[in-house]
């Protein structure tokens, strides 16, 4: 069992807009992470939840992977990641406050 935390600043994403640095967010998000973040009023806070999730789980996992693939996706209106790697289960926990989103993701191999 493998633990990674990662804490993100909203205001990162609020200077680099969707609309104006799509190529940043496409390669970072999958569509269905851009759609879900960009319903909100402050998409920027969601992004950051977003990335600290991604980032967490990297920190989590002895396998080198890129942000595109991990997906971060809500089940039962929890928190949960996948990623291209198989064999892995994973907690999530992720919260925002004023300017800052925080995720601690804990990751377990699973035996094959």
């Amino acid at each position: 069992m493998n633990v990674g935390i990662d804490l993100v600043q909203t205001s990162r994403f609020e200077k680099i807009p969707y609309y104006k640095n799509k190529s940043f967010y496409e390669k970072n998000f999958s569509n269905n992470e851009i759609k879900y973040c960009l319903k909100f009023n402050e998409p920027y806070k969601h992004f950051a939840g977003k990335f600290a999730i991604k980032e967490a789980t990297m920190k989590s996992i002895e396998e080198k992977i890129k942000l595109s693939d991990i997906t971060t996706y809500y089940e039962n209106d929890k928190p949960n990641v996948k990623i291209s790697t198989k064999g892995f289960k994973f907690k999530v926990s992720m919260s925002h406050d004023g300017d800052y989103a925080i995720a601690i993701v804990i990751s377990n191999k699973e035996k094959l």
